[in-house]
Order: structure tokens, then sequence, then C-alpha cells
């Protein structure tokens, strides 16, 4: 099957419980680290607003990639990164980031993951300063977009004291 044109759109969803964030690590390139994310292309209808697609595939992507139903959603972060995906043509996207609250049993989809952790703020810390973290299949590291992301909303803070 072929690969869809890049879009150049995507969605990432930062989720905390516990005092910890949701992390999973990519089993399709780009790998690495990262918050539940994907392209908007495929999510929504062509009539609604783009705010609304940006909402309906942040919420189609948490529950894809990690189980999980989104109860709210709030934008925090929004804006062009160049960064590359496996899609024709994707080498920078529109991003928009939310914080979402959710609920449900976190069931990662192992098509599009190879692990999850609930991260706490060392942990965090660490991936920021270059540390991997040891994972079930070995170390790994932030995906080089999510590295961007993470400082510019300086996710440090967005963790619940």
């Amino acid at each position: 099957m072929a690969i869809a044109p890049c879009d150049h759109t995507s969605v990432g969803v930062l989720v905390f419980r516990d005092k910890k964030l949701l992390i999973i690590d990519r089993r399709r390139p780009p790998l690495g680290l990262a918050a539940p994310a994907g392209h908007v292309d495929k999510h929504g209808n062509p009539d609604d607003s783009k705010e609304k697609q940006y909402e309906k595939a942040a919420i189609e992507e948490l529950r894809e990639e990690a189980g999980l139903k989104a109860t709210s959603l709030k934008l925090i972060a929004e804006g062009r990164k160049e960064n590359p995906c496996r899609r024709p043509g994707g080498s920078w996207h529109h991003w928009c980031i939310y914080s979402a609250e959710a609920v449900g049993e976190l069931k990662p989809n192992t098509e599009e993951t190879r692990g999850h952790f609930w991260c706490s703020r060392e942990q965090m810390e660490g991936l920021l300063a270059g540390t991997p973290v040891q994972m079930e299949r070995g170390a790994a590291g932030l995906e080089p977009v999510w590295r961007d992301w993470f400082a510019e909303v300086d996710i440090l803070s967005l963790f619940p004291k």
C-alpha cells in the first residue's frame, strides 16, 4: 500500500496522570520518544474548520496510539517545525500541541508504538539533557521535534506539583 503524501499538519497531545507525562516509543519513523501525535489529514471532515480538524485529530490520535479517551483539550502551542516524517515530502509540519484530560485504561497500539512509560519530572529533565531512558528494547531518547516542543512549552513547568 502506498503512503499518502505529507499534508504538513500534525498534532501532539500531552496527558498527565499521577504527576507523570505519557510518553510513547515510536515504532515508525521518525523514531524516538514522543507524546502521542499524528497527521491531521485523515481526521474530521472537509466541512470542519481547521481548528476543529486539529482538535478531532488530537482526540483520535490519543485514542489510536494510547487507547485513551480525551475528555478535554487545551491548545498550549502552535507553529511550524522543520521535522521529517515517513511520508513523501514530509520535511516540515504546522503543529498544534494540546494538553488533555483523558480517561480509560492505557492500551498502546503495537503497530504504532514499541512501548510507553509514564515519565516523571526527573526523567524528563534527563531526557531534555540528552540522557536516554531504559526501555524494554534498550535505551531511547527524545524524537528531535519533541525536544524542541518540550523546550518551547517549558514542559518541566507543566508537571503537576
